[in-house]
């Protein structure tokens, strides 16, 4: 028989219960803790690095701005004159003309002839890799229908962009053929 006020309880299970909950969400809160410090480290060094490449970043504008400052010297501008047509001139053998030709070959139809092609610019290069430049071209045909096939070929091709016929000349006595001036983008992949 119990004697006691309340009867026996079976509080042994819960509380081992409560006790397991506890320490699962003490290591939760020290693998937090931990976690939160580490990335205050990767935060703190992230800084540090920061601060360095804006450093270098200030030194080498600074740098800049005196190069610059000397470039922009009168004394110094035809030594830069000369330096711009040099790189003018390494773009331009940049290009290579056999693939122009070879590329032109493939949409230019049998009754026109390439009189004459010129590169009025400097190649500019995108990106991927592709040169693009404005062939300015002097074609000349019997027909003046061919001028629009061939116009119609550069359009479809993947190398060449929009044509547009600059301005045209009829035959002479000397000459029999319609001349025409061809402007036209083209990406030349190198």
């Amino acid at each position: 028989m119990n004697l006691a006020s309340q009867p026996f309880r079976r509080e042994r299970a819960q509380n081992a219960a409560y006790a397991l909950v506890a320490a699962v969400l003490a290591c939760t809160l020290i693998a937090l803790t931990v976690m939160i410090l580490h990335a205050r480290a990767g935060a703190a060094d992230l800084r540090r690095v920061i601060e360095a490449e804006t450093r270098d970043l200030q030194r080498q504008q600074r740098e800049e701005a005196r190069y610059s400052s000397v470039l922009a010297k009168p004394e110094n501008a035809d030594v830069f004159s000369t330096s711009v047509f040099l790189n003018e001139l390494i773009a331009r053998r940049a290009v290579s003309w056999t693939r122009v030709f070879k590329d032109l070959e493939t949409v230019m139809p049998n009754n026109i002839r390439l009189l004459g092609i010129r590169l009025p610019q400097i190649p500019t290069e995108d990106a991927s890799g592709t040169n693009h430049i404005q062939l300015d071209m002097v074609v000349g045909t019997d027909q003046p229908a061919a001028i629009i096939v061939f116009l119609k070929q550069l359009q479809q091709s993947n190398l060449f962009g929009a044509a547009a016929v600059v301005n045209q000349q009829p035959p002479s006595q000397n000459d029999p053929l319609y001349k025409y001036r061809v402007s036209v983008s083209y990406a030349q992949k190198l």
